[in-house]
């Protein structure tokens, strides 16, 4: 645990500004050119600029900066009255390169905003499809192929797939994230791997169905968050016969099929039910195990023992990788980024923050929400890497590492949801 030290800040007078103070702006953030309230001043342009702002004094943190104030002025010594000048080219810069920033914020607040509405949708639907599996398969088959069908779409619309951390606003379906998040980041693997729009329909299909077979499984095994004894473990294995069977009944296809019976396989036979290897699994499902192993691990039954995003992808490719094809796990990795959504990171300007979207085409360059005491919580600052280019993740964190205050700012999630944007063009709702 991070123990929390208290930062004696001390107020200055803006003429003892030097480069090396680390100083705190006492204004809102769309007050000013600077990419963040609080910075270490590096250059004469940036005292400028802050001379302009109109502030008597500034807060500055001596335990965070390479040097000491200039001397302060004598009492009693009149403050010069200094004539405004006119902006220099690079304040002007400073300047159009902050209004770039607000414009990119408010992009990503509205894009989260959408991808949320769009998987309360989808959770829905998926909930509705599931009450009428037995009394209307035919609907519930014709359902999830068309919700397949819509998130095909936005895979194939948009060149580079965002993926994005769900608010913790979203809830109601718990019960029926799991096959979201597993059909979300499943379908996004297979578009990476190159496979047809044919291929990633079914594999879309049969990772919403894939834990249909745990209808058939009582609850007390099915949701146990305490270890299962060996009996309870062979019948909750058998949810994987089960829902071939109903996926028959329904009129799924074989590639699906596959999916349901084999999404518990090992690449090196450890796998259940029937301990298949290698090239005896389908391809969609190497495919499925990938990503049915990792949200089990960010989103395990007792939540106490889930893995952040960062340690599951660590512990997989350390640990596990033998139980994997090596290809889709490499490109899994890569698509999610060193630093999935949901990871807590330190910046290399030693702030904090937490992932809450990456691009499947640049994972070292994730969004950011930035930690600032400085800016209303809800009002948090989120930085596009990809636009900073001065500025990268140095390290990840463990969220009980957090002090207090950093933590309920950040609010990790207990629950690790994913969804990616919308297609562009218009879809028909699913009825």
């Amino acid at each position: 645990m991070i123990k929390k030290q208290p930062q004696k800040l001390t107020f200055i007078e803006v003429d003892q500004l030097c480069v090396g103070i680390y100083v705190h702006l006492d204004l809102g953030w769309l007050d000013h050119s600077f990419p963040l309230n609080s910075f270490k001043i590096k250059s004469l342009e940036q005292i400028a600029a802050i001379k302009q702002l109109g502030l008597k004094t500034i807060r500055a943190s001596p335990a965070r900066s390479d040097c000491r104030p200039l001397p302060a002025r004598p009492a009693g010594m009149a403050q010069v009255e200094l004539v405004t000048p006119v902006p220099t080219a690079e304040e002007i810069e400073a300047i159009d390169a902050k209004k770039a920033r607000i414009a990119r914020l408010l992009e990503l607040r509205a894009t989260a905003a959408k991808c949320e509405k769009e998987f309360l949708k989808a959770a829905g639907i998926l909930k509705n499809i599931s009450h009428k599996i037995f009394s209307r398969p035919q609907e519930a088959c014709n359902d999830a192929n068309q919700l397949v069908q819509q998130m095909l779409d936005s895979l194939l619309t948009d060149k580079d797939i965002a993926i994005h951390l769900m608010n913790d606003k979203v809830s109601g379906e718990e019960m029926y994230f799991h096959s979201m998040n597993v059909a979300v980041l499943s379908m996004m693997l297979a578009k990476e791997l190159g496979m047809s729009a044919r291929e990633i329909k079914q594999l879309g299909v049969g990772c919403l169905f894939h834990d249909i077979g745990k209808v058939e499984i009582p609850d007390r095994i099915a949701h146990s968050s305490e270890p299962l004894t060996l009996a309870e473990k062979n019948i909750l294995r058998q949810h994987c016969h089960y829902g071939e069977v109903i996926g028959k009944k329904v009129g799924l296809p074989k590639e699906s099929l596959d999916i349901i019976m084999q999404h518990h396989e090992y690449a090196d036979g450890s796998g259940y039910p029937l301990r298949l290897k290698g090239d005896q699994m389908s391809a969609l499902a190497h495919i499925v195990s990938i990503v049915n192993t990792y949200d089990n691990h960010c989103n395990h039954v007792n939540m106490n023992d889930s893995l952040s995003p960062f340690e599951a992808l660590s512990y997989m490719f350390a640990q596990q990788r033998k139980l994997f094809d090596g290809g889709p796990l490499n490109v899994f990795i890569r698509c999610l980024g060193v630093y999935p959504p949901g990871t807590i990171v330190r910046l290399s300007n030693d702030m904090l923050g937490m992932v809450v979207s990456v691009n499947s085409s640049k994972p070292l360059r994730p969004s950011i929400l930035i930690y600032d005491p400085d800016v209303p919580k809800n009002e948090a600052i989120i930085l596009d890497l990809l636009h900073e280019p001065d500025i990268s993740v140095s390290s990840s964190m463990r969220p009980r590492e957090l002090p207090r205050e950093i933590y309920d700012y950040l609010s990790p999630r207990m629950r690790m949801t994913y969804y990616f944007d919308v297609p562009k063009s218009n879809t028909s709702p699913v009825n």
